[in-house]
């Protein structure tokens, strides 16, 4: 009798954004010709950056000659994009090793799979409201110990992050093992700073944790107080993985590329005390899971180092934030509490009246026809309050305004 994973059952049937499309998708049967505005899903909408499709397009010919194609990727990645990743973070006054950066198929798979080289034991600290995703891995893959209560786990800590500490979170009272950060926050487009996230960096210095760094919107960070690698911080590479991704930066969410950073100076523990180089574990798994990112995608997220490339990607992320700003400066005039500044393409806001998330989402796609992200869905701190993005046209993100205000 094969056994199942019963961890898999610990989770909901349904991803939470797959709920929102079924919600949709139902409404759309009763109102076919409903002009639907879609604010709620991060996914971008704008075209590939010129530059990228050149790429793609010269990649795909060099497949098509026997001595230009290429079979397997290198596990890890190949050199020309690993040396541009290197090159990019150099640029900021950060040097990082080849042998540390690897390529994968975006920020949500990285994210999943680094519980696979850590200790089934450790505690883990994640944020509350944030992305589903890093409790959800926890839970799946037998790391979250016993439930407690309120959908709440033994051996996760939340952070709560609430109005009252502007949706920062707090170092942990308690000792943990395993920090999860997102910075800028997803959902709440909120950002830790320099000085704030040095407390982490000690933190985890201190008691040896591992922090990982989600950074998957680092470029839309705008306020100089707000690093744009966790490697800003002096100490950073000997306790913290930093994962990020092509996909908000350059439109990459259906070719799928983003990249891992493992210092070589970061050490996990065995049972008996000895260090053993984390980069060692991840490569291991890297080479035995994979057979890496094709070669034409990962030709495509090169082109984005390229000074018109970096001119494209820079005129996308400010044509998604200039929305943002839009809609952040509609809901505070209509009324609405809003948090998060001007580093990310979220806005984070507060439900009016006493009504609850999920409440406010079927009032906004019945009565408005404006599609959400009910705030609850990033944990039960998340209740009574929605997610707004700006990653849609402008044609449509002032169209759900005037529907907003009337």
């Amino acid at each position: 009798m094969a056994l199942a994973n019963e961890n898999y059952l610990k989770v909901p049937g349904i991803y939470g954004f797959d709920e929102i499309e079924k919600k949709v998708n139902a409404y759309k049967l009763l109102h076919p010709k409903a002009d639907i505005i879609r604010l709620g899903v991060g996914d971008v909408t704008r075209p590939l950056p010129t530059e990228v499709i050149k790429a793609i397009h010269k990649a795909t010919d060099e497949m098509g000659h026997e001595n230009t194609f290429r079979g397997y990727s290198p596990p890890q990645g190949y050199d020309f994009l690993i040396s541009k990743i290197q090159k990019d973070y150099r640029s900021k006054g950060i040097t990082l090793s080849k042998g540390s950066i690897f390529i994968n198929d975006g920020a949500k798979s990285a994210i999943g799979n680094i519980g696979h080289v850590l200790g089934r034991d450790n505690i883990i600290a994640i944020a509350e409201p944030v992305y589903p995703v890093y409790e959800n891995a926890t839970i799946m893959s037998g790391r979250a110990g016993t439930q407690t209560g309120q959908n709440k786990w033994s051996n996760i800590v939340y952070l709560r992050c609430t109005p009252e500490n502007n949706f920062i979170p707090e170092l942990p009272r308690e000792k943990v093992d395993v920090i999860y950060l997102c910075n800028p926050n997803n959902p709440t487009g909120t950002a830790i700073n320099r000085k704030e996230l040095k407390k982490w960096v000690d933190y985890a210095i201190d008691h040896h944790s591992i922090i990982v760094y989600d950074g998957a919107y680092e470029a839309y960070i705008q306020d100089q107080e707000i690093p744009r690698s966790i490697y800003e911080i002096k100490g950073a590479k000997k306790v913290a993985i930093e994962v990020r991704t092509f996909s908000k930066t350059a439109e990459f969410t259906g070719l799928r590329c983003g990249y891992a950073v493992f210092p070589e100076e970061l050490n996990v523990y065995t049972k008996m005390g000895d260090a053993v180089p984390l980069v060692e574990l991840w490569s291991r798994r890297n080479s035995n899971y994979t057979n890496g990112i094709s070669y034409i995608v990962q030709r495509g997220a090169e082109a984005v180092y390229s000074e018109k490339g970096k001119q494209e990607v820079s005129e996308i992320i400010n044509y998604y934030l200039t929305n943002t700003a839009l809609v952040r400066s509609e809901l505070i005039s209509l009324g609405f509490k809003v948090f998060g500044k001007v580093n990310s393409p979220y806005v984070w806001f507060k439900v009016p009246g006493k009504i609850s998330s999920w409440e406010y989402f079927n009032e906004l796609l019945y009565q408005k026809n404006i599609l959400s992200t009910p705030g609850t869905l990033f944990g039960l701190e998340g209740e009574g309050f929605m997610r707004f993005t700006g990653f849609s046209s402008r044609e449509d993100i002032l169209k759900a305004l005037n529907r907003l205000k009337n």
